[in-house]
């Protein structure tokens, strides 16, 4: 153990005197040589066990994660990510596996900021493509103001909305029953209650609410009634409010919204046609919030506020079964080419031929052994997803050529040295450097 840390210190100041010597400019025969010293000395650890699983700060805490689990995050995050930053999203100093949430402050006109943050919801899923979904809207103003028509005290409004929220999960009667027997609300209450919230739609049904008698005569409703109408308005310029779906029932439970909600949730296929597609599970919810930061302000001062959380680990879970079903394999690395020998006693000429590649910015990689057997090589870049293996064998070397194999096809051709690195880059769509 006291060996290994030995090693560990001797690889860190070899790496601090490579990387002053380039910041330096210093001659690169002088480089390359530090560099395999560099790299000799990495391969006197030999593999290190720890590069099997990563450990993630999470919102949950920490948890391990396998290579092929690392690799499904990596590509779920980053489409997350660069949507956020293609609507200009300033991303805070917190690890990028926590950078799930999308939120806009301060005060805007109506809806605006609303509707983009259903477009980047929409972005997001399609992106992934985990599956055909649909967005719930809803508002709670309007919940309040059909409750109060419905004849449901202030007291209660709470917990009869909790119970509404999970229409999405039992049936109407399950909820009626709920409602009633255990939280002592008047049947004849929870019946008015039920013809408003098994209705669902588009702007249609905005514009039936507004005509509706009772509904349109109370402030908070007709004030949601009304944002959500402009709400539609957007969205459809935005393209996407065939994705979109007013869902009375929908009440996120949460007393800190508002305003508009929604919920992403993905849609299960039909059992037999004709009938509509069922709601799988959430994958992305938000709303507005327009009183919960002031709440924390010294000065009580009140913030605007819109967003929306993706569910990233349900998407994570449907991304890998998927993934299974499907017998896909997932890249669990970015290097584009193995370093391998054919035969024993070539780790020098790994080493220099890795080094070669890594100045000429190709992502490439060796295993840490002296003498790793060829086919142990070969089934490494079959588990991690490396498109190819630049092989080096005693006629190779003869020859002044390198093997370079294609993983999936299996297929060699012998490529002279000088011209692998563009043949490399040809094959993984680099760009060629032109002198």
């Amino acid at each position: 153990m006291a060996e290994r840390a030995a090693l560990e210190e001797l690889v860190k100041l070899q790496g601090e005197r490579v990387r002053g010597l380039k910041q330096q400019k210093a001659s690169s025969e002088l480089i390359e040589e530090e560099v395999g010293k560099l790299l000799k000395l990495k391969a006197q650890l030999g593999p290190d066990e720890s590069k099997q699983k990563f450990v993630l700060k999470t919102p949950k805490g920490t948890r391990d994660y396998s290579p092929r689990q690392m690799a499904v995050r990596e590509k779920v995050f980053d489409v997350i990510i660069r949507c956020f930053k293609r609507h200009g999203a300033e991303v805070i100093d917190t690890p990028v596996f926590e950078l799930k949430d999308f939120d806009i402050a301060g005060n805007f006109d109506p809806m605006i900021p609303d509707a983009e943050c259903l477009k980047i919801m929409c972005e997001i899923l399609s992106s992934l493509q985990i599956g055909d979904f649909l967005v719930k809207v809803n508002d709670r103003r309007i919940l309040d103001g059909m409750f109060a028509i419905c004849g449901v005290s202030d007291s209660k409004f709470r917990t009869i909305c909790s119970s509404v929220d999970k229409l999405d999960k039992v049936s109407w009667e399950e909820v009626k029953n709920e409602m009633v027997g255990e939280k002592g609300l008047a049947p004849e209450v929870a019946d008015r209650i039920g013809d408003y919230v098994q209705q669902h739609g588009g702007v249609s049904l905005v514009e039936q609410l507004l005509q509706d008698p009772k509904l349109s005569q109370n402030k908070q409703a007709l004030e949601g009634l009304g944002d959500l109408k402009l709400l539609f308005e957007y969205l459809t310029l935005f393209g996407i409010d065939d994705k979109i779906s007013f869902d009375l029932s929908l009440a996120r439970g949460l007393d800190y919204y508002t305003g508009v909600i929604y919920e992403a949730v993905l849609l299960q296929t039909p059992a037999q046609a004709g009938e509509e597609p069922l709601g799988v599970g959430s994958v992305a919810a938000g709303g507005r919030y327009d009183g919960l930061v002031g709440m924390f302000d010294p000065k009580g001062r009140k913030v605007p506020c819109v967003g929306l959380s993706i569910g990233v680990e349900r998407i994570f879970s449907i991304v890998e079964q998927r993934l299974e079903a499907l017998e896909e394999k997932v890249r669990t690395t970015e290097t584009q080419v193995l370093v391998a020998s054919a035969q024993k006693k070539l780790l020098e000429e790994r080493l220099k031929l890795v080094s070669e590649l890594w100045d000429a910015g190709i992502k490439a990689e060796l295993l840490y052994k002296k003498n790793p057997k060829l086919l142990n090589q070969l089934q490494y870049c079959e588990e991690a997803g490396i498109p190819l293996v630049a092989i080096i064998g005693e006629q190779e070397l003869k020859d002044g050529v390198i093997k370079l194999r294609s993983v999936t096809s299996r297929e060699e051709v012998n490529v002279r040295r000088e011209d692998l690195v563009e043949e490399i880059k040809r094959r993984t769509g680099q760009p060629l450097c032109i002198c």
